[in-house]
């Protein structure tokens, strides 16, 4: 009699489940559920309709017996027959099974939404059984089915290492892109807060999705949580490319960019380098021009033969003169201090130079004086204080800024609060990025 009845353990379904998995781009290797307490105990009491229990009973027999050429006899005899829903359950079991035996994919999806449409899928089960039939769909493209059985899976506990990065793909695919960023969003917080690093898919699938629907101020805000998380020179380099292209015709905006790039490391090409020091020879800032040449030369971003750059760090070399001997005592002097524009363009020449403590009061001065330029003073200074180390400051001075800079303060935020990074070794593939237009 079938009083009861014992389901397969979740660890051994998601171990034999996983061998007839095919491999998807999208979808990292299947990680193995963990053993739990229930694996050894008793399945719920499923009793099968008077009408299907010798059905039941031929597909128990066949199954001991590995008779595949039985079982599927006794499936499609049980499809007409089943009833109640515990008959459904048992045809979607035995479904499942006879795709496990014969390997058969098409075979064990419809076994898991046989069982899972009986609704007495036990709930010891219901994470494996809704994550693999997601898995299923999502490799059929069938992303809104997808998104719901992984949903399940996930409310019902599942700890399948694949399923986060499966489920947000989903949810973007099936044009849930709010429901993606949201999920995205928690997931990201709460690996964050506890000290994990989410994928770098938690990130790259909705910026690309933001992107795709021109919801550009949102992609930003994505990828800043990414080099937060991954604060690596190729990722910061990839994320301030596409922060460049938003300040066109701003030369100013444009320099404080290639500024940032520079303090996390990211200017890791020649053409960078070399439209960077021609906005600070613009600029009338020939020390920075010439510290980015010679630290880019000594990198070997620049080569020692290029007769560009090695013209250009001649000519701002004799331009700059013994500026750097001065700045300091010319820095301090009343007449400075009390001219906006020209405390403001000497902190930028101190930047420049590297004297970042002693360009704070002169920020501090122009900034106090208001004006149109009050943001980008107010900007610079919080930059001048990240850093000179003052990271508090630096962080409330980012904090006030509401206009044009705010989206580079951003970043800079993002700098501070990096998460340290993790070993070359640890480090995970990188993910395509959101295009960059050209």
């Amino acid at each position: 009699m079938f009083h009861r009845f014992r389901s397969m353990p979740a660890t051994a379904m998601a171990a034999v489940l996983g061998c007839a998995l095919m491999a998807t781009a999208a979808t990292p290797a299947v990680a193995r559920e963990k053993q739990k307490k229930e694996d050894t105990a008793q399945g719920p009491k499923l009793s099968p309709s008077k009408g299907f229990m010798p059905i039941a009973q031929k597909m128990d027999e066949t199954l001991k017996k590995k008779d595949a050429a039985g079982l599927q006899a006794a499936v499609t005899e049980g499809q007409s027959a089943a009833t109640s829903n515990d008959d459904k359950y048992f045809l979607g079991f035995y479904t499942l099974q006879l795709g496990v035996l014969t390997k058969d994919q098409a075979l064990q999806a419809q076994g898991l939404d046989t069982a899972l449409e009986s609704g007495v899928v036990p709930a010891t089960d219901a994470a494996v059984y809704n994550f693999f039939s997601g898995q299923f769909a999502y490799q059929a493209k069938d992303y809104a089915k997808a998104a719901q059985r992984l949903e399940a899976a996930h409310a019902a506990g599942s700890t399948e290492a694949a399923l986060p990065d499966v489920l947000l793909d989903s949810y973007v695919k099936s044009g849930q892109v709010d429901k993606g960023v949201a999920f995205a969003k928690d997931t990201i917080t709460k690996a964050l807060a506890a000290g994990q690093r989410p994928s770098e898919q938690m990130f790259v699938i909705p910026a690309r999705a933001l992107q795709e629907a021109n919801r550009n101020d949102e992609m930003f805000d994505m990828l800043a949580l990414r080099v937060q998380a991954y604060p690596n020179p190729q990722t910061w380099n990839q994320t301030l490319r596409l922060l460049l292209g938003t300040t066109s015709g701003n030369k100013a905006m444009s320099l404080d960019v290639f500024r940032l790039m520079r303090a996390t490391g990211s200017l890791l090409n020649r053409n960078e380098v070399a439209e960077y020091a021609a906005l600070a020879t613009e600029g009338a800032l020939p020390g920075e021009a010439v510290s980015v040449i010679r630290d880019s030369k000594q990198s070997g971003i620049v080569k020692a033969s290029d007769s560009q750059l090695n013209d250009m760090l001649k000519t701002q070399t004799e331009r700059a003169g013994d500026e750097e001997s001065t700045l300091d005592a010319y820095a301090k002097k009343p007449s400075t201090l009390s001219n906006p524009k020209v405390a403001g363009a000497t902190g930028d020449a101190l930047i420049g130079y590297g004297h970042y403590a002693q360009a704070i009061p002169l920020y501090q001065a122009a900034a106090s004086a208001g004006g149109a330029d009050k943001e980008t003073w107010t900007y610079r200074l919080a930059v001048a204080q990240a850093l000179s180390g003052d990271t508090a400051a630096a962080k409330a001075g980012f904090g006030q800024i509401t206009g044009a800079y705010k989206l580079l303060s951003r970043f800079w935020v993002a700098k501070l609060d990096a998460v340290p990074a993790a070993p070359a070794a640890a480090a995970p593939a990188a993910p395509a990025q959101p295009t960059t237009g050209g």
